[in-house]
């Protein structure tokens, strides 16, 4: 039965070209991520604050690769999208964007975020996500962004705000975490939404 409705971006959008380096504002980039920044990853997840809002922990470097290798395999399988967020004259990891459960037939994705302690409270996470919304956008075509986080995590609230993602509701005992169901808030932006400065 075919559909009424075009896909609103063409499957193999992603998979057919290479993940790119996106420029952030403030001396930062989104890259793809490399073998090396293991250390890094293994680093993140030992972090109280990460471990508080993540559902997975890293046990060791060996596994933090897996991740990784996993990250570079959904590129290619156009589910997901990572990239570290790095320091673009050092190139040391500072945190992660990424967007997640992509529907290209839909238009759609999930954009997910976390910085490394060092990163916190410089406007790490707000650059990263608005340069990566700009890029899905205006580069990639989609429709729709949506952003969750818990309720009690007031920090991911304010990069929500900060970079013009709506508050549109909370979804009740959507997430489980190490300290039981957490209700979380959905924001989302949608292609044409004026930019906050």
């Amino acid at each position: 039965m075919p559909f009424k409705i075009s896909d609103v971006v063409a499957p193999g959008t992603l998979a057919r070209r290479e993940q790119p380096v996106l420029p952030v504002p403030g001396a930062l980039v989104l890259r793809p991520w490399k073998a090396a920044d293991a250390s890094a990853v293994y680093e993140a997840f030992q972090d109280p604050v990460i471990q508080r809002w993540h559902a997975r922990v890293a046990e060791s470097e060996s596994e933090a690769l897996g991740w990784i290798e996993s990250w570079r395999k959904a590129w290619a399988d156009e589910r997901d999208a990572y990239w570290a967020i790095a320091d673009a004259a050092t190139d040391a990891v500072v945190g992660r964007a990424a967007l997640r459960q992509i529907t290209l037939p839909e238009g759609q994705a999930e954009v997910a975020y976390w910085t490394m302690p060092l990163a916190r409270g410089r406007g790490v996470a707000p650059r990263a996500v608005q340069a990566l919304s700009r890029w899905a956008f205006d580069e990639v075509g989609l429709h729709r962004l949506e952003l969750t986080h818990a309720t009690a995590n007031e920090a991911s609230c304010r990069v929500a705000s900060k970079t013009g993602f709506a508050a549109e509701g909370t979804k009740r005992s959507a997430l489980l975490h190490a300290d039981g169901w957490h209700d979380m808030h959905l924001h989302a932006r949608i292609a044409g939404d004026a930019e906050v400065a």
